[in-house]
């Protein structure tokens, strides 16, 4: 089964860029019909979707998110990235990467999962 890794800092100014890389082994971001996603989840509230990479490198992201949001890839790493732009300590979550076959965009339907990484979002 497909393995993800999170990987970024832990730490953000306001005003900020905030960038996380996953790293994917045991399979390939190219994998025909497999989407590559972006989770969080805020303290004390439930997950959320960010947005998707699909197998072809298109995206799709949450409305709520998506003036601020960029998903990317780098094929010959084998890994994708999101960048979250103009943060605010709302923005403070575990941040999960995750993937399965099929488009879907509700946490509960993604099959595979990174372990999630911090971020917190203060001055």
């Amino acid at each position: 089964q497909v393995q993800l890794q999170e990987s970024g800092p832990g730490l953000v100014k306001p005003s900020q860029t905030l960038s996380l890389t996953c790293t994917v082994s045991k399979g390939s971001i190219t994998t025909f019909y497999y989407y590559w996603s972006w989770i969080r989840q805020p303290p004390g509230k439930g997950l959320e979707w960010i947005g998707n990479i699909a197998y072809s490198g298109h995206t799709y992201y949450s409305p709520s998110l998506k003036s601020r949001t960029s998903i990317s890839r780098d094929r010959s790493k084998n890994q994708f990235t999101l960048q979250l732009s103009s943060v605010t300590p709302e923005d403070t979550a575990v941040y999960y990467c995750a993937a399965r076959a099929g488009y879907v965009n509700r946490p509960a339907d993604f099959g595979s999962w990174g372990q999630g990484t911090q971020v917190t979002v203060s001055s």
